[in-house]
């Protein structure tokens, strides 16, 4: 067993220093209101080190066509609520308006006040830098949502909060303790 958290242990220490810098966050998405029909997905890369977030978003089956998408941020209760939108003013750059489905990638900097909205950065410390680290809490707690509005939604037709996404390094950190664990509790029953 104590080979066992060595490993894990040495495995910790040894991470590229990359992935404690880059989550991820994902979100199915779905209707926002009753009515709505939409659905789809969005994955989310905040990347500390480089000030970036990454925004990779599905959609099909909207009841109207695409208007606007942005992030909304930061709900009082998790997975629940509405909010001001936190990043870009008006609609994401480039996001594609008039479909009932698509695709849509974009990868933001976030150190340009330009990205936030004045309200976000305003409501989060008055810096650029704070509003993006209130923009990572509120990813990390699940109080961050992503929406696409529609021509028959224009209040928001889907979202979805998203949610941390394990790094694959911390699945493999989980699994040896799992196994440290169980070979532990084999020599107990045998003993």
């Amino acid at each position: 067993m104590k080979h066992l958290l060595a490993l894990a242990a040495a495995a910790a220490l040894t991470a590229p220093a990359a992935w404690a810098q880059s989550y991820s966050f994902a979100s199915a998405l779905g209707p926002e209101v009753p009515g709505a029909s939409g659905s789809g997905s969005v994955l989310a890369t905040f990347d500390v080190g480089a000030q970036t977030l990454r925004l990779d978003s599905i959609w099909f089956n909207l009841s109207g066509t695409t208007t606007v998408a942005h992030v909304h941020c930061c709900t009082a209760v998790p997975g629940a609520g509405t909010v001001g939108v936190a990043v870009t003013p008006g609609t994401l750059p480039g996001f594609p308006v008039g479909t009932t489905f698509g695709s849509y990638g974009i990868t933001l900097d976030l150190t340009q006040a330009s990205t936030f909205t004045t309200a976000f950065i305003t409501n989060n410390g008055g810096s650029v830098a704070s509003a993006s680290a209130a923009l990572l809490s509120g990813l990390e707690t699940g109080r961050a949502y992503f929406n696409v509005h529609s021509t028959a939604f224009p209040g928001g037709e889907i979202r979805g909060f998203m949610q941390p996404v394990p790094e694959p390094a911390t699945w493999g950190l989980m699994a040896l303790g799992m196994a440290a664990v169980g070979a532990a509790a084999r020599r107990r029953s045998r003993g």
